[in-house]
């Protein structure tokens, strides 16, 4: 068996000052949990809120965006992580016009995908394991739709899915358009810094302590020493007095 862990920071992007340190197992989903722990705790310990966070693609799924704007209020500069992209040369998602008054798309071909096709005996939920909805062309439409090619050439009708937090995923994807967004995509690179910084300069490719506490443990002092090695270059030097 192999044993890996992660360490997770939350940084001041301006400065490239450590605020969080979270140790967690080397697996996505225990990151982005470590995510949303380090922003609450600093905001307890330090009455830190922030305006923006930046992160890769790996953060960018459906419920951390959702989380980020509604319940903390955090302008989310991250890549969106879109399982909807076709690689086939069809029509992409983002070519069917939502209506949201209606809640149904429109196809390129100007005909409707609804979210339920026919009634059922026992009550299905809309809604499926992985939080989406799956929105319907009628196959009368598609098999007369001339536009089929484009559109569904291995389907009988064309599914168009769209997430429960669709909503703050538009924000995100507005947001990638601004020069805010530009500056934050630069600025992420100082936490890789960080990381390379503590692999080749302080050595931590491998941990001496064992277990989650172990690891915990090496992962702060490893901080802590990063972060006082920042401050020393960042807050100036007393002036001696003058000799008379």
């Amino acid at each position: 068996a192999f044993f890996a862990y992660s360490t997770n920071y939350l940084i001041d992007l301006a400065n490239a000052v450590i605020v969080d340190v979270e140790a967690t197992t080397a697996i996505r989903p225990a990151e982005v949990t470590a995510q949303r722990t380090m922003i609450d705790r600093t905001q307890e310990r330090f009455g830190i809120w922030p305006q923006r966070l930046a992160a890769d693609t790996g953060y960018g799924d459906a419920a951390n965006i959702a989380w980020l704007v509604h319940e903390r209020g955090i302008e989310p500069h991250i890549p969106i992580f879109d399982h909807a992209r076709r690689r086939t040369g069809s029509f992409q998602r983002d070519e069917f016009r939502y209506d949201q008054q209606h809640d149904l798309y429109v196809c390129p071909g100007s005909k409707e995908l609804l979210p339920r096709r026919r009634n059922f005996a026992a009550l299905r939920g809309d809604v499926d394991q992985d939080g989406f909805i799956r929105y319907r062309a009628s196959k009368h439409d598609c098999d007369a739709c001339a536009l089929k090619p484009q559109c569904c050439p291995g389907q009988p009708n064309r599914i168009v899915s769209r997430s429960i937090h669709e909503g703050a995923r538009d924000l995100a994807r507005d947001l990638a358009k601004t020069d805010a967004y530009v500056t934050s995509r630069r600025e992420r690179k100082k936490v890789e810094m960080l990381f390379a910084h503590l692999k080749r300069i302080l050595k931590l490719d491998r941990l001496r302590l064992r277990g989650p506490n172990g690891a915990k443990d090496e992962f702060l002092l490893a901080a802590t020493a990063q972060n006082l090695r920042k401050l020393a270059k960042l807050i100036p030097m007393p002036v001696a007095p003058a000799l008379e």
